[in-house]
Order: C-alpha cells, then sequence, then structure tokens
C-alpha cells in the first residue's frame, strides 16, 4: 500500500477514535457508567454501533481508554512520566520551578479527568477490570510522588531535615484522584484554589523540617 494511502488511513482511524472517545466521554460525565451503552456511544459519535464494537468489544474496555485518554491528554501512547509537565517536576533548576509543574500538571490533569471521577467510582464498583485499573492508578500516583520527591533530595533541592518518607506519604494522598473527588463534593474550591493547595502545602513540606518521632507514618 502507498505511504500516502496508508497515512490517509491512519488519520482515519484516529479521528474515528477520537469522536468515538469524546461522545463517551460527554454521556459517561452526563449519565454514569451504568445507564451509558455501546449504543448510546455509537449514535453520539455518528459511527455505526459495530464500528464501537469492533473496537472495543465492552463497554469497560472503552471506559478504561477513555479514562486513559483523559489522564494523559490525547491519543498518544505516553503516560504521564513520559509528559513534559513531569520532566519539568524532576528536572528544573529550582525547587520552585518543580513545584510549579506539580502544580500545573495536577490541576490540567484534574480539569480533564475530575468530570469522570464519579462514574469511574460507579464504575470500579461493578467492573472488576475497572477496579483493578483504578487501584493500580493509585499506586502508580504515589510510586511518581515519591520519584519528584527522590530527585528534589538527590538534586540537592531539600534538605535532610525533610523526611522523605513522610512527604511521599502526605502529597501522595493529596495527589490521589479520590482526594480531588472529595475536595469537589465537600468544599467550596475550584481548580485553582486545589493547584493552591497544592503550592502551599508541598512548599511548606519541602521548606520545614519533618516533625520529630515522624521516620515512617504511623512509626
Amino acid at each position: 500500500m502507498p505511504a500516502d494511502k496508508r497515512d490517509r488511513r491512519r488519520e482515519r482511524t484516529v479521528d474515528t477514535e477520537q469522536r468515538i472517545l469524546d461522545a463517551a466521554t460527554r454521556l459517561f460525565v452526563a449519565g454514569g457508567y451504568a445507564a451509558t451503552t455501546l449504543a448510546d456511544v455509537a449514535a453520539e459519535a455518528g459511527v455505526a454501533d459495530r464500528t464501537v464494537y469492533v473496537r472495543f468489544g465492552r463497554k469497560v474496555v472503552l471506559f478504561l481508554r477513555v479514562i486513559d485518554v483523559a489522564i494523559a491528554g490525547d491519543l498518544e501512547a505516553v503516560d504521564v512520566r513520559g509528559r513534559p509537565s513531569f520532566a519539568r517536576a524532576t528536572t528544573a533548576d529550582t525547587l520552585e520551578e518543580r513545584l510549579e509543574a506539580v502544580v500545573s500538571g495536577s490541576v490540567e490533569l484534574m480539569q480533564r479527568f475530575g468530570p469522570l471521577l464519579s462514574a469511574a467510582r460507579e464504575a470500579e464498583a461493578v467492573e472488576p477490570e475497572a477496579a483493578e485499573a483504578a487501584q493500580a492508578g493509585r499506586i502508580y500516583t504515589l510510586a511518581s510522588v515519591r520519584v519528584i520527591w527522590e530527585r528534589l533530595r538527590a538534586d540537592g533541592l531539600i534538605g535532610d531535615e525533610v523526611d522523605l518518607e513522610w512527604v511521599v506519604a502526605t502529597t501522595g494522598l493529596m495527589m490521589a484522584a479520590d482526594t480531588y473527588h472529595s475536595i469537589m463534593r465537600t468544599l467550596p474550591w475550584d481548580e485553582a484554589a486545589y493547584g493552591e493547595w497544592i503550592a502551599r502545602t508541598w512548599l511548606h513540606l519541602a521548606t520545614t523540617p519533618s516533625p520529630p518521632g515522624l521516620s515512617s507514618p504511623g512509626g
């Protein structure tokens, strides 16, 4: 097959997937997980039912793809740690620049993913695959936070008086999607306030000696 024909076919494939994912996102946000069907998504996307079934097969597969794209920001197979904001959070010259990257990356992610959190919780309760993916996401978030703090320590941007285990546990919970979901349901905050909370708390933890006796949470 000529290269230009392959390129056009790939463009059509990507365009169709994007339309399906955009339609699915709108429906999952508006109606939740249980109420949304693959046929609904096909109709919303303006494609044949078979197109959605062939590409995704089951609703949970489509939903997890929607979640992945919302977290990453696009269709590219590059996870959060491969994104520019994470690179800045681990390599920028100053503590302030790294924390700014943490805040901007977190706020942008939650702006995309936050509206899907209610549907995600609904799916987690009824779909083992969604539950497994949600737990993997929690572990990944904590591990990513650890990488950021360990790089700060390795690059001399925080001192030995900062208890690494304590700040990783504390900020790991801060950055969890579950925490964002709870904040938006219980506090009169918007994304700007959420970002300010992250910025102030991370800066305090990075520049203030950890209290004595906190070598590990619960220890």
